[in-house]
């Protein structure tokens, strides 16, 4: 099995929380998450059931979803396991996740969402040149006001 790796921690939060990062990164992704007692599928569902149990519907739950498709978990499966555990922990909850899980597993979805990210790139590109291009239009401008 793949070591599983983690720098998520240190990414974000640096030395505003030193140990926090240290445990997210080191000890929950990199000895929970390598222990070989399950295996990363069963790890991946257990992980989504305890975030949706908790009512988080925020990104760790979208990047475990993914996790979870990643590491073999079909949509037919997810679906079932969230209306399972939606009559121990809460439909809206299971409805929260529902909406998530549909995007993540949802191809075309996805597919838009990595194109909208090349135009942004292409846009921000394209904005630099425009940028650029006024930047100095504006300063030719002003020079020859200055010399009239």
């Amino acid at each position: 099995m793949k070591k599983i790796t983690q720098d998520a921690g240190r990414k974000q939060l640096g030395d505003f929380a030193a140990d926090f990062a240290h445990f997210n990164d080191d000890v929950l992704f990199g000895e929970a998450w390598n222990n070989q007692d399950i295996d990363l599928k069963t790890r991946c569902l257990i992980t989504v059931v305890a975030l949706m149990s908790s009512g988080i519907t925020d990104s760790s739950l979208i990047y475990h979803l993914e996790n979870a498709k990643n590491n073999g978990v079909t949509q037919k499966e997810m679906a079932a396991i969230i209306t399972h555990c939606a009559f121990y922990v809460g439909w809206p909850k299971a409805w929260a996740v529902f909406r998530l899980a549909k995007d993540v597993y949802n191809e075309k979805i996805v597919e838009k969402i990595l194109l909208c990210f090349r135009l942004v790139k292409k846009m921000k590109l394209l904005k630099s040149i425009l940028l650029v291009k006024v930047t100095l239009h504006l300063y030719l401008r002003s020079k020859l006001v200055f010399l009239m």
